[in-house]
């Protein structure tokens, strides 16, 4: 009664805005148009974004202003719910909101490690930043070095395990973006259980739980099959998080002699036997769709839990992401049908 109570608000509002959420004949239309302003035209007509592009001219817009005006319409979405969220709620929003800082520093590290000169453009997201973190937008997009930039990380929970770094020789941006990864997934899964308990806490603990293991799977591939790292670098790069892969079942994998050897041991893994088609070569695109089901499934099961509001999230960055796709596939003219295979693996 207590979750049905604090929660009826909040998730009939979720299923008003996921009304909105882009069918697949959407996507077919908008890779069916000739052209990148006529799908932005397109996307004006749709209640999710033509707040975002209503005032602008499609035709003025470049490349990385329609991904940045795409992703600030899941900035908006995040501030709707946050606006109506009680003050449970809440505290989920403000832990799953570091998945939004993660990415703003992540493109920031890749723009000082490939020595770009132009330096990231973070304006467009500073107001919603500041009422939301700690980051301070403006001293990390203005930083010209690596060094800069994790001085302007001071007196947040990035500066220390990037201070670290520093005494490195030559660290990466790999080793940046493992480091911060690490961090912030070790972080997800302690805070779960100070925050909550009962339902909340166990759909949270099957989300994260399945997103962990699935990542470590397609990190342990990808690590043998195409960096071809040692056993003992591949345990340093593993979220050090179990939750239906044993510990024997990950030191199994990481010392597979070959892939095949590597195969017949994910077969006998919990994913392999719960959705068909999950092998080594289908991972990333079934991560995917897998996240999408379970968080689906368990938000129809507790609708009045925090898991309605971690569903709605996913999915409509997930929509962003294929819509980004959808772009290219317009800009580079891509066949309607080519294009849908790549919308449908995002």
């Amino acid at each position: 009664m207590n979750g049905l109570l604090s929660y009826s608000g909040l998730t009939t509002k979720i299923r008003a805005m996921e009304s909105h959420f882009l069918k697949d004949s959407n996507f077919r239309e908008i890779t069916e148009l000739e052209t990148v302003p006529q799908a932005v035209n397109y996307l004006k007509q749709w209640p999710s974004y033509e707040p975002i592009f209503g005032l602008s001219d499609e035709n003025e817009l470049h490349r990385v202003q329609i991904e940045q005006m795409l992703r600030q319409s899941i900035y908006r979405d995040f501030a709707k719910l946050y606006r109506f969220s009680n003050v449970s709620q809440r505290q989920f929003l403000t832990l799953y909101f570091q998945r939004y800082e993660v990415s703003v520093i992540k493109e920031c590290l890749t723009n000082l490690f490939d020595h770009r000169v132009t330096q990231v453009n973070l304006s467009a997201f500073e107001d919603f930043f500041k009422r939301h973190s700690g980051l301070n937008l403006s001293l990390m997009s203005a930083s010209s070095t690596v060094q800069d930039f994790v001085e302007s990380l001071r007196g947040t929970v990035y500066y220390e395990p990037f201070s670290k770094l520093l005494a490195m020789e030559n660290p990466t941006l790999f080793d940046y973006e493992m480091t911060l990864d690490l961090y912030y997934f070790r972080d997800l899964w302690k805070m779960k259980d100070k925050l909550y308990q009962g339902r909340d806490l166990k759909d949270l603990t099957t989300a994260y739980g399945s997103k962990f293991d699935m990542l470590n799977l397609q990190w342990i591939y990808r690590a043998k099959n195409y960096y071809h790292m040692s056993s003992a670098d591949i345990y340093a790069l593993l979220i050090p998080i179990k939750y239906r892969i044993s510990k024997q079942q990950i030191v199994a994998m990481v010392e597979a002699e070959s892939t095949p050897a590597l195969e017949a041991l994910l077969e006998q893994t919990y994913y392999a036997r719960q959705y068909k088609g999950f092998t080594l070569d289908t991972l990333e695109s079934m991560y995917a769709s897998i996240m999408k089901h379970i968080l689906s499934t368990e938000s129809r099961k507790d609708p009045y839990s925090v898991i309605t509001i971690y569903s709605y999230l996913y999915h409509k960055e997930h929509e962003v992401d294929r819509l980004i796709i959808a772009l290219e596939c317009v800009r580079y003219r891509i066949t309607p049908d080519e294009a849908m295979t790549y919308v449908r693996k995002t």
